[in-house]
């Protein structure tokens, strides 16, 4: 079993970003994500497959990492 980091929200790398598709889990309450250090998915902005723990300047500099932030209707009743 690897090692797992909580990481705050706002730090920009791919396993907060909403465009990787690995494995995290999210605590939208205390903004942070939990990732493993040896977690791979892919990006879906340029389809390539990276380690949850990548800069995203390391990747490209045209990336355009989105922030995970949490869909504000879920919860509200109406």
């Amino acid at each position: 079993m690897s090692p797992k980091l909580i990481v705050p929200a706002e730090i920009k790398i791919c396993g907060t970003c909403s465009y990787w598709d690995g494995e995290r889990k999210v605590d939208s309450e205390l903004r942070v994500v939990v990732v493993d250090d040896c977690s791979e998915g892919e990006c879906l902005v340029h389809g390539k497959c990276c380690n949850g723990l990548n800069h995203e300047d390391e990747l490209n500099q045209e990336c355009i990492w989105e922030h995970l932030a949490p869909d504000e209707s879920i919860g509200k009743q109406k």
